[in-house]
């Protein structure tokens, strides 16, 4: 169970300095679009438990980031995929990567599995 979804939003970035009604349209922006894409990939999730979250960043460009910064720009997208297959997000286990390759407009990829032997 694999999703594609967008690059978060610069004002979701724990290190912008943005207006706090700016951040929240974004956050409500960022994890509707996460819970309307997982919605249409078809993801489920139907098992107790545990929900391991493969998470790989691909940044828009070279500078560099931080895999922290990228986790909490990512909260909205956790909530919007928790919404959309209808589970709280306090079983997600979550395994991130922040990888080499750029992505014209970054990206992000989300993987759902029952496990860890993936």
């Amino acid at each position: 169970m694999e999703i594609m979804l967008p690059w978060p939003p610069k004002e979701l970035s724990p290190n912008a300095r943005v207006h706090w009604a700016v951040k929240n349209r974004a956050v409500k922006l960022y994890r509707d679009n996460c819970a309307w894409l997982t919605k249409a990939a078809g993801v489920r999730v139907d098992w107790e438990g545990t929900v391991h979250v493969w998470i790989t960043f691909f940044p828009p460009d070279r500078r560099h980031r931080d895999m922290d910064n990228c986790i909490s720009s990512g909260k909205s997208l956790f909530d919007g995929v928790a919404q959309a297959i209808g589970v709280n997000d306090k079983r997600f286990r979550i395994h991130p990567h922040l990888s080499d390759e750029v992505v014209k407009g970054g990206s992000v990829v989300v993987r759902l599995s029952k496990g860890i032997e993936e």
